[in-house]
């Protein structure tokens, strides 16, 4: 697993998030550790780096 530090767009808050490196692109929602509201992330991962990641606002 790759640790990653992201900023919540809803709370402000930075947290780590866990990514897979066997996957090289994902797409998946999870609501935040802090706020609890609902995050899309997507994530590219080439040779055990993260070489994009956002999380995203997901409108409700």
């Amino acid at each position: 697993m790759i640790e990653h530090y992201f900023t919540c767009p809803h709370c402000w808050e930075e947290q780590l998030k866990l990514v897979d490196p066997s996957v090289p692109e994902q797409s998946f929602i999870e609501d935040c550790e802090v706020c609890c509201n609902p995050i899309e992330f997507y994530v590219v991962v080439d040779y055990d780096s993260v070489i994009s990641f956002s999380a995203e606002v997901i409108g409700q």
